[in-house]
């Protein structure tokens, strides 16, 4: 199969949907690999390394677009890549289609087959493809909480993790998931006051069984997020419903009760972000203020650290590419149940239930659109 890796043009985006190494395997089971020039750069990978491992280098978008068969990227496809999409051919990227009408339209008119990243899941539970990235987003979302709680930054003028006969700043963290274990670790390393809050007991527990008492945990209640959301220093929401908006926990009312120069980290931002003040922003102008408090709502966080990120993504995704490359995209996503709840929209359909809910779509059963295409 004839692979395309375009460059990723989201504002400040440096990863690369597929580093050398995944290029080289992909090769070494029998298939050409096209990358767009410079789509490296961002992590330290010059064109002369892809073409030395085989990959053809092309000058432009349009003709990763025009050729590849299936094209593998990081960040959802922007305009005028959607625009260059063909029917029938497949895309494999993140999309967080349930906030993003706009996108959906579009994908849905082109025709193509779109799997995205984070609705894949496994047999042992979780959204392996996601894990990677809420990884290293929970963990920068501590960096960019302490920066920001600095006052020349906008912040209250406080110190993470306090000094000796001062107190540490109060981290409320919202999800005891992935970004939320991810942003306890960090948290609790630099000393802050960490207090977890979420509604599933079973992650409660788990989360008392790995920090022990160096956090607080707090079942999910709305006096609960009122009151310890109020009383934050620096507020990180982790929160997630796979392939669906995420839930408005912490209503502007809240954000206007909060201390000024309290910090908002909205990690959940992909999905529409779990804060009623919440929109998305960029690396290049990461933070805005709502009745003076700081909130940092970037989109794509990972693409900050891509060298890490692209090589963990890549960790992850690679088998997928392999598959959907060596069987074709229909008996890959037959065979494999896991990676068919990946498929969001097959040629005009969608086919992920909570997007088709969130945007007043009808819903297509996936196995079904597949078993008749």
């Amino acid at each position: 199969m004839l692979i395309g890796v375009p460059k990723e043009i989201k504002n400040h985006e440096y990863r690369v949907g597929m580093a050398p190494a995944s290029v080289r395997e992909a090769i070494k089971h029998g298939h050409q690999v096209m990358v767009e020039t410079k789509a490296g750069d961002g992590i330290g990978v010059s064109d002369v390394e892809y073409a030395q491992i085989g990959a053809q280098i092309v000058d432009t978008p349009e003709e990763i677009f025009a050729r590849a068969e299936l094209v593998v990227k990081v960040k959802e496809p922007q305009a005028g890549e959607r625009a260059m999409l063909r029917e029938g051919q497949v895309l494999f990227t993140y999309l967080h289609l349930a906030p993003d009408p706009e996108q959906t339209e579009d994908l849905v008119a082109s025709g193509a087959i779109c799997i995205a990243y984070e609705t894949v899941t496994s047999p042992h539970g979780g959204l392996p493809l996601l894990a990677p990235m809420s990884k290293v987003a929970g963990r920068m979302a501590i960096q960019a909480g302490a920066y920001n709680l600095e006052h020349p930054h906008g912040g209250l003028g406080i110190l993470l993790g306090g000094v000796p006969g001062v107190d540490p700043a109060k981290v409320v963290i919202l999800g005891a998931g992935v970004v939320g274990t991810h942003a306890t670790h960090i948290a609790v390393g630099m000393g802050a006051d960490v207090w977890v809050i979420d509604r599933n007991p079973d992650a409660i527990e788990a989360h008392w069984k790995q920090f022990g008492r160096s956090t607080n945990t707090v079942f999910s209640t709305q006096d609960a997020l009122e009151r310890h959301v109020i009383e934050a220093d620096l507020v990180i929401g982790g929160v997630l419903i796979p392939g669906a908006e995420a839930p408005k926990l912490v209503t502007a009312e809240m954000v206007k009760a909060m201390k000024p120069g309290a910090v908002i980290v909205d990690v959940a931002i992909d999905q529409g972000g779990c804060c009623e003040t919440s929109k998305p922003t960029t690396h290049a102008e990461p933070t805005y203020i709502v009745d003076d408090v700081v909130h940092y709502c970037v989109a794509n966080m990972p693409g900050g650290v891509p060298r890490t990120s692209t090589y963990a993504l890549n960790n992850v995704t690679l088998p997928h590419v392999l598959a959907l490359a060596g069987k074709g995209y229909r008996e890959a996503l037959m065979q494999d149940r896991w990676l068919r709840d990946g498929l969001n929209v097959h040629k005009g359909k969608i086919t992920q239930r909570e997007v088709a809910h969130d945007l007043g779509y009808e819903y297509a059963d996936a196995e079904e659109v597949l078993r008749h295409d």
